[in-house]
């Protein structure tokens, strides 16, 4: 009869385990597709004028710059997507955004 007590035992912890991890997992921020993008570092391939080419996750992106002016190699930080467009911002020193 112990037996059944060990292997019930487990079986809760187990299936405790399980649903926090699915609980969690639910609370975490979207990482992938376009909403995981928005925050995230971009890197200006031709001069944001406002509008110009960035670089992000290995893939070139169109860009509209918010406010002045990004020479190429810059930094610009992702504020919002439209479409095929990125909307960003140039990235302030000693942090993001």
């Amino acid at each position: 009869m112990a037996w059944i007590a060990v292997v019930l035992v487990a079986f809760v912890l187990f299936l405790a385990f399980v649903v926090r991890a699915v609980v969690l997992s639910r609370r975490m921020r979207q990482q992938t597709g376009r909403e995981g993008m928005v925050g995230e570092v971009a890197v200006a391939r031709t001069p944001l004028d406002p509008r110009g080419t960035v670089f992000v996750h290995g893939e070139r992106w169109e860009a509209i710059l918010d406010q002045g002016r990004a020479e190429p190699g810059e930094e610009v930080v992702i504020t919002k997507i439209e479409g095929l467009k990125l909307r960003v911002t140039k990235k302030k020193e000693g942090g993001e955004g």
